[in-house]
């Protein structure tokens, strides 16, 4: 897929967000990247490239009142590992929509098992099986 159309794809995916959530996000930025680097997959334990997102940063509920003057929090989508594993431009566009969904969780708190959960009700409630290392 073309890296324009794969970025409008992340475009979409945040304008389908609650607005009460787009309105919240502040001081964060969303990357897409071919491929995750391979530091990054060695320091996760990850031993394949099936990295879909990455969030980092500070979550809002580890923020101290003190909290300001820093970097943006950042989140990176990589196209590569996301394409592989999809059989349609459908199937991308619907994992790019919950690769979004699932690092902005992050940003606000969730942690991987909570976040985990809610997509595998989903997975359920679509007929899908299996999990991928999602980010």
């Amino acid at each position: 897929m073309d890296r324009k159309v794969f970025e409008k794809l992340v475009e979409r995916s945040l304008q389908r967000l609650p607005k009460k959530f787009l309105d919240a996000l502040e001081n964060i930025g969303i990357e897409i990247e071919a491929e995750p680097p391979q530091d990054v997959l060695d320091d996760m334990g990850i031993e394949d490239d099936g990295l879909y997102g990455l969030y980092q940063g500070t979550p809002l509920t580890e923020r101290e009142w003190n909290y300001g003057n820093v970097l943006p929090d950042r989140i990176t989508i990589y196209q590569g590992p996301i394409e592989r594993d999809a059989r349609s431009d459908e199937e991308i566009e619907e994992i790019v929509l919950d690769t979004v969904v699932h690092e902005i969780g992050h940003y606000f708190g969730f942690d991987d098992e909570t976040l985990y959960n809610i997509e595998d009700e989903k997975f359920r409630r679509r007929g899908k099986e299996g999990k991928k290392e999602r980010g």
